[in-house]
């Protein structure tokens, strides 16, 4: 028995006009806004952009990188639950208060954006596993 090569993973492109949700929110002095690009047939997350108000270089390219990585995973088939339980929790500045009565307080940037968009695209039961059991 010969073991076949597994086909390659396939990209789902998504088409040049897309609707997207841009959210603004805060954590702890830093006020940032997400945009989520949304497929076209189901209105899921396709790719994600994160622009903050007061980027430093170190900031923007880090949260650029971590945008366009979430993003490609989302476009290769990665549940988004996957990637929520994956972000969700992570500890690291900037962290603080919100101002959102649904995600009072934020670890850190990755980990409100997994929990945010957990509340807007998965069912309560779908949120990943809770941080520790990663």
């Amino acid at each position: 028995m010969t073991d076949a090569p597994e086909p390659p993973a396939a990209r789902r492109i998504l088409p040049t006009e897309r609707q997207s949700i841009t959210h603004k929110f805060q954590v702890g002095a830093m006020t940032g806004y997400l945009t989520v690009g949304l497929y076209p047939d189901d209105h899921m997350p396709a790719e994600i952009f994160l622009t903050m108000g007061k980027e430093g270089g170190v900031v923007s390219g880090l949260l650029d990188a971590f945008a366009t990585a979430f993003s490609f995973g989302l476009q290769y088939g990665v549940p988004l639950q996957h990637l929520v339980g994956h972000f969700t929790g992570m500890s690291f500045e900037p962290r603080g208060h919100t101002g959102n009565p649904d995600i009072p307080y934020a670890q850190s940037i990755p980990d409100y954006v997994a929990r945010w968009l957990a509340l807007r695209f998965l069912p309560a039961a779908d949120e990943g596993p809770a941080p520790e059991a990663r």
